[in-house]
Parts: structure tokens; C-alpha cells; sequence
């Protein structure tokens, strides 16, 4: 444990962070699921409309870079969009 007020304060601060970064990664994590999830079920709309709001959270965590790369954010909203996109296909033909 720290002594010192400032080492004390960084401490209380890094918690704080590291709850919200650990929740932000969780709800990345979940809203690329549910899109997954979506589209096996065949709910081809449903699947857009949580594709777009996965895409936020993706933009949004990649922009302040703490929680994924910028590139990493870019792969993940590729492959979804691609899985979507190959479910559009194969539903219309």
C-alpha cells in the first residue's frame, strides 16, 4: 500500500480506470456477440441495427486507444460486416 498522498490518490484513480475499462471491453465483447448471434438465428435486420451499435463501441474505444488498437477495431467491424453481409447472400438466394 502506497504512503504517500499522491501514490495514494494514483491508486484510487487506477482502480477506477481499470472497472471502466474492464466493463467497456465487456460491452465490445458482448455487442459483437449479439451480432453473431443474430444472424445465426437468421434475424438478418436485427443483426444491422446491433452491428451498428456495436460499431460504435468499437469507434469509440479504438478512438482513445486504451482499450484496442485502432486496426484491431477496424478487423473486428470487417468481420461482421462480411458475416452479414454473406448472410444477406445466401438468405436471398
Amino acid at each position: 500500500m502506497p504512503n504517500i498522498k499522491s501514490a495514494k490518490k494514483r491508486l484510487r484513480q487506477n482502480v477506477v480506470r481499470k472497472e471502466q475499462n474492464r466493463a467497456d471491453k465487456s460491452r465490445v465483447r458482448n455487442s459483437c456477440k449479439k451480432v453473431l448471434k443474430a444472424v445465426a438465428a437468421g434475424k438478418i435486420e436485427e443483426a444491422e441495427t446491433l452491428f451498428r451499435e456495436a460499431v460504435k463501441f468499437l469507434d469509440k474505444n479504438a478512438a482513445e486507444g486504451k482499450i484496442l488498437h485502432k486496426n484491431t477495431a477496424a478487423r473486428k467491424k470487417s468481420r461482421l460486416s462480411a458475416v452479414i453481409k454473406k448472410a444477406k447472400a445466401s438468405q436471398t438466394a
